[in-house]
């Protein structure tokens, strides 16, 4: 995904009945507040603001959108808009709870229930310093896309795809339990409709029917990047982007080099996610999971989806970031 090269929105604002009190994240699509409303609950504010279609310098509220920009401009804005009110239906503990939507200065607002954690990329960027050994344990790995694998499930029934799933983009609570969050990428790409807009990607995530403009999308598309995060929380970097995988494919050798630190059946499930065809990957979430629980059952887990362990060991790496 681009930069936002886009000045944010000064704090102390008012906008959409919340007071921005700082911007906390940002992309080539949008930028993501810390909000609070009147009563001074806190939430979470995502701005449509795609850097390559408007400008906006610093004092300026209203972004400005160049003439041969605006039309493509307001297809993006239907579709975040018609996403916002997609996701407000979905209740599921591992989903970002979206609870409003609104216009202003020229542009929509997504308002996200606020949830304090980190997202497993934070976890996995710390964990990897600590040399000599693994970057993320394997029971760690099993439980928290379990979970996540939830919240993906609920997505697909509401014929939404994410389209942009990366460790960034799942946020652990401190009990450990997972939440899929930005889903800037999404559309309604399980429709019948043609998708007007071609989504964003992140490289080394990104399935390879990302990059062409003519692939069908689908549930798969979406497994793949399962399958890249998985790898990346046991690299502690991104796997080897599709497109270059096309050209010389490293992964087979990559997988071969942790099957002294991760189980087999494990990086036999990543790799079955990473096929470059979409065909011979799972064609659904469930196929996945339930494969995942079996592998999990087969190491002797008692109970996969129990989010305690990984939230104490959460607890140990924070632990151990605040004394170093």
């Amino acid at each position: 995904m681009g930069n936002q090269n886009n000045a944010p929105l000064p704090d102390g604002i008012e906008v959409g009945g919340y007071r921005i009190v700082r911007k906390i994240a940002s992309g080539g699509f949008s930028i993501v507040y810390l909000a609070e409303d009147d009563t001074g609950e806190k939430f979470a504010i995502k701005e449509y603001l795609p850097s390559t279609l408007v400008k906006r310098a610093a004092g300026q509220l209203a972004p400005s959108i160049p003439e041969q920009n605006l039309n493509t401009f307001r297809n993006g804005l239907r579709c975040f808009f018609e996403e916002g009110r997609a996701l407000a239906r979905i209740f599921h503990p591992n989903v970002v709870r979206v609870v409003n939507f609104f216009r202003a200065f020229d542009t929509v607002y997504m308002v996200m229930a606020w949830e304090r954690g980190r997202s497993l990329q934070e976890v996995v960027l710390r964990n990897r310093r600590r040399h000599g050994r693994e970057v993320m344990a394997e029971r760690h790995i099993v439980r928290v896309f379990n979970l996540a694998m939830n919240g993906l499930r609920e997505v697909h029934a509401n014929r939404l795809l994410h389209l942009d799933l990366k460790p960034a983009n799942i946020y652990l609570r401190f009990d450990g339990t997972p939440l899929l969050l930005d889903f800037g990428a999404a559309r309604r790409a399980l429709d019948a409709e043609p998708q007007r807009l071609f989504p964003m990607y992140t490289p080394g995530f990104a399935a390879p029917e990302l990059y062409r403009r003519t692939q069908q999308l689908g549930p798969w598309t979406d497994v793949y990047g399962l399958g890249a995060s998985m790898l990346g929380c046991m690299l502690g970097q991104p796997p080897q982007q599709a497109d270059q995988r096309e050209l010389d494919d490293r992964l087979p050798a990559t997988l071969d080099s942790l099957a002294e630190v991760y189980s087999r059946p494990l990086l036999d499930l990543v790799g079955w996610c990473l096929k470059l065809n979409p065909l011979e990957r799972p064609q659904s979430v469930f196929a996945l999971q339930r494969a995942l629980r079996g592998i999990a059952a087969a190491a002797g887990e008692p109970n996969p989806l129990r989010p305690t362990t990984i939230g104490r060991w959460l607890d140990s790496r924070a632990d151990e970031a605040q004394v170093g």
